[in-house]
Order: structure tokens, then sequence, then C-alpha cells
């Protein structure tokens, strides 16, 4: 089945500090903001925008087929340029915006496609993808979020810890491999844009500063965030100068 209409929305912002630049790094010989480019447009989105608070940026995509956001630079988060964005593009309220972070060079496209369809085949105003957990490094691993659905496809909650836990087992022994159930939180996001324009509105929650997700502000206001399995893996994006380095190699050698 082919996915529903919708728009990838690209945030990039400059001034990471792990990694200064970042969007303009090079992999490959080419700024990471042309290859998340390329994955977007290669997905088959009605539009695909590029929200940035930098014209080196814009200028770097310029020859590419989609629009440009110049945002403010004083955004808090990626949601917060593309609820931006939004509001510049005058985005009818039902429309479907997939949320592509700009460092993920690698991310397929079939991911993209999926995120917008579990949308679109949901009530929630959010979605976003998951894959099975199939060993406890990840799962006692604080970088790696995991998240728990109820039997609707809703997530009930997000956590750095290794949730759900397992009682009885974990009593005795945390090693091996998990049972069938955990999942690992994929980080990227589909909204309807008028939730998306609503979004920056809602109060920080506890939970949110407690785990330092963003997307736990959205359940503690009681919206609900529908979550599909990922279709194909997602490769890891780039945050460090060695994430740079190991995207180099791959793309070199045929990504």
């Amino acid at each position: 089945m082919s996915a529903p209409e919708f728009v990838v929305a690209i945030p990039a912002r400059y001034g990471a500090s792990r990694l200064p630049g970042k969007p303009l790094r090079l992999i490959a010989g080419e700024p990471m903001v042309v290859h998340v480019a390329r994955r977007a447009l290669a997905a088959g989105a009605r539009e695909v925008v590029v929200a940035t608070d930098d014209s080196r940026i814009a200028d770097a995509v310029k020859d590419f087929p989609l629009k440009v956001c110049l945002t403010r630079a004083d955004h808090a988060s990626g949601t917060d340029r593309l609820a931006e964005c939004a509001e510049q593009r005058a985005w009818p309220d039902e429309l479907i915006v997939v949320n592509l972070q700009g460092d993920e060079p690698f991310a397929p496209v079939e991911g993209i496609r999926a995120v917008a369809t579990v949308l679109h085949d949901s009530q929630a105003p959010m979605a976003t993808l998951a894959a099975p957990i199939v060993d406890n490094e990840t799962l006692f691993d604080p970088n790696a979020v995991k998240v728990v659905a109820d039997a609707q496809g809703h997530a009930l909650y997000f956590s750095r810890a290794p949730i759900p836990w397992q009682r009885d087992r974990f009593r005795e022994d945390r090693h091996g491999t998990p049972d069938a159930g955990a999942l690992r939180h994929i980080g990227i996001y589909a909204y309807r844009a008028g939730f998306l324009r609503r979004f920056t509105g809602l109060p920080p929650g506890r939970l949110e500063a407690l785990e330092a997700l963003e997307q736990l502000r959205v359940l503690e206001a009681g919206h609900r965030i529908a979550v599909g399995l990922t279709p194909v893996p997602f490769p890891p994006g780039v945050d460090t100068e060695a994430d740079l380095q190991r995207a180099d190699a791959r793309m070199r050698n045929g990504g």
C-alpha cells in the first residue's frame, strides 16, 4: 500500500554543541544536510522543507527541489523550529508532517514513509517508530530510549531505563537475550500540522525534565502518540566526530 500524502521537514541548526556546524560537515565530500535531503526527496513527500537558522545551510541545498524556511536562532528544539516552519508554510491542520532530523544521512526511505502511514492510520495527533530489542546491552543502555505501547499501539511511556522490567527474570539474571516485547524507540516523528503548532505551547512536564525526553511532554499533557514497528533498520545518526568518520567511511563504501 502506498504511503499517504505527507511533507518532510528537516530541522538543521548550525550551532550544535558536540559537533559545531553539523549540517555542513562533509560526508563523502558533501554536506550532511544534502544527504538527508536526498533521503527525504526519495521518500516521495509532497514537499520537502529544510528549517534552518543559517543562510549557509540554505545555500548548501539551493540546487535541490525543496523549500527552505529561515527560522529564529533561539529555538530550544527541532520541534520548535518546525512549528515556526508550519506557520510560515501555512500548512493545513490535518497535513502529515514528518520530522526527519538533520543528522540522519542514512535514514531509510521505507521508514520515512512508514511513520507517515502510522499517523495516517491512527486517530493520534503524533506518531513514531520502534524496533524490537534483541540484546540486554541495548535494554540497559540509557542512551537507547525504550518505549512501551498499549494494545492499540499507543505509547504508554518512554524511558532511558529498561522497560518493561522483567521482574522474576531480572531478579536472577540481567544477561542473555531479552524476552520478546521490549522496544527501542527510533527518533523519527510524524505530526498533524495543527498539533505541531500546538505542541510548542504545551508546558514542559516533570517527566520530560527527569528523563530528558521531549516526547514525554505530549503524554503528560494527555495526548496520544501512535507507535509502529519500523519495516527496516535505522542506521545510527551523526552526533560526534567519531560518528562523522564512520558515516564518511560508510558513504564512501556505498552507504
